[in-house]
């Protein structure tokens, strides 16, 4: 079945004529209309004549020989992601029937390398959870268990890929939300150095820490994907310059001699114990590959969480102003006591997006700045300062992605603090604008388990490669049936 090859055995075979555009686009739709109900995944899909002229145009780049690595690749895009003349929701009431008139940068980029772009997938309100539960429409389900959670915000995208609807898709990570669906679902999710992709089109939830990113079932499909969505942009003030990421020394990676730190605060209390052991698993068959793994502590991880819900909150307060009634979307009526704004905000934003607006709001106010955003980012220096000094000595961070695996839909919902820390390995990552990629490293009562690496700020070709040979030592080959 052709959904069950990666994008790279894909796009060997459209080269060679093996297949047609047309022949690996239809096994994929044949996939989401078999499977999609039961995960949730899909928000908007693209219209037949939409698909129908992504086709032609990819197949014509097949037949002059210009082909390249994702034509005529099916990709599902996280819905928070703007695309032209399709819904884009952020899985939000607010946005609900919002058609963009633009197509953000990646996707531009992924139109010129010829993939087809199927739909938009499910998420946490403007990618604000860690469960895909907060999204306003329904919930996104786990492929290997369908009452269980993929995880979020990008909880739509990983499922679909892990569900084998499409080979790869795009997700977006604030504090986690490629990383952490990526090990819950069992496959590679991967965020690039800050500022190497493009965010412009990316609908803003915490700037300084947002990044759209590629989730895969394997490292080499995510480089691929990672390769054509990189490059400056001059739309995004924060893009870095060059022309983007380079994989072409993928495959030439070796364990034997690197340098990992495992930080012991990734490894207390909250770690589940199927989790830990497997974590433990991967640290043991990397010093017999010939690496290096040391314990090290950076207690600033300890307060990463809570940084975290300081910073990201205060820049979504002003981010989501926008969203008045006025520019976007539908808009809901005045009344007597209450202004147009007031009653739109109020009635189409969800609980979880309104909290963290209040709580935004709250640590800029004048009188609590100093207490608690300046501070916050005091951590977040010391936090910067702690990872860059471990990169003196190590090449990578080594860790659990999620101290726990998918659990239950509903579970957490009681307990949002625990939803919460589901973040904590993942967070530091954006805090410095790290690469970092989570690998599928085996299965704990029946559910995936990852493990995740972190490198220094733009050495991301270098960490993909390791995950390469990583992912190789690994041999992870179990996945979810839907049947």
């Amino acid at each position: 079945m052709l959904n069950k090859l990666s994008a790279t055995s894909l796009a060997a075979k459209l080269s060679a004529r093996e297949l047609t555009v047309s022949d690996v686009v239809q096994e994929h739709l044949a996939a989401i209309d078999a499977n999609d109900s039961k995960l949730g995944t899909f928000l908007t899909r693209a219209d037949e004549g939409q698909i129908e002229a992504q086709v032609s145009a990819a197949q014509a780049m097949v037949d002059a020989g210009t082909a390249g690595p994702l034509t005529g690749i099916p990709v599902a895009i996280k819905d928070n992601i703007s695309t032209e003349g399709l819904r884009t929701t952020c899985a939000s009431k607010i946005l609900e029937n919002y058609i963009p008139p633009f197509d953000a940068t990646v996707i531009k980029k992924l139109k010129s390398a010829g993939a087809i772009i199927v739909g938009k997938t499910n998420l946490d309100e403007f990618a604000m959870g860690g469960s895909n539960e907060h999204s306003a429409f329904f919930p996104a389900r786990n492929p290997w268990d369908t009452t269980r959670s993929p995880g979020g915000s990008s909880g739509g995208s990983a499922a679909a890929v892990a569900g084998r609807l499409t080979p790869i898709s795009l997700g977006s990570d604030t504090g986690g939300s490629i990383r952490q669906p990526a090990s819950l679902t069992g496959i590679v999710g991967y965020k690039p150095t800050y500022g190497m992709v493009s965010r412009y089109g990316l609908v803003a939830f915490g700037s300084s820490l947002d990044q759209i990113g590629p989730f895969a079932r394997t490292v080499e499909d995510a480089a691929a994907l990672a390769t054509v969505i990189s490059g400056h942009c001059e739309l995004d003030s924060t893009s870095l310059p060059g022309n983007g990421l380079d994989f072409s020394t993928l495959k030439s990676g070796s364990l034997k001699g690197v340098r990992f730190a495992a930080p012991k605060e990734f490894f207390g209390e909250a770690l589940d114990a199927g989790v830990a052991a497997k974590v433990q698993e991967v640290i043991e068959l990397l010093r017999r590959e010939g690496a290096v793994v040391d314990e090290v502590s950076v207690p600033e991880i300890a307060q990463g969480v809570t940084t975290y819900y300081i910073i990201a909150p205060a820049e979504a307060s002003s981010n989501l102003a926008r969203f008045d009634g006025v520019r976007y979307g539908p808009r809901e009526m005045p009344t007597a006591t209450h202004d147009l704004t007031e009653v739109t905000r109020g009635r189409l934003f969800g609980h979880e997006v309104k909290a963290r607006i209040m709580m935004g709001t709250y640590v800029l106010s004048a009188g609590y700045y100093d207490a608690y955003y300046l501070r916050a980012q005091q951590v977040r220096g010391k936090m910067v300062a702690s990872f860059e000094a471990l990169y003196q000595n190590y090449d990578f961070v080594i860790g659990p992605t999620s101290p726990i695996p998918a659990f239950k839909i509903g579970e957490l919902q009681n307990d949002p603090m625990a939803e919460k820390l589901v973040d904590l390995c993942t967070i530091p990552a954006n805090m410095g604008g790290f690469p970092a990629v989570s690998l599928p490293c085996g299965l704990s009562n029946g559910l995936p388990v990852g493990v995740q690496l972190m490198g220094k700020v733009c050495d991301d070709a270098r960490m993909m490669s390791i995950a390469f040979a990583l992912e190789s030592a690994l041999a992870f080959s179990d996945e979810p049936n839907l049947n």
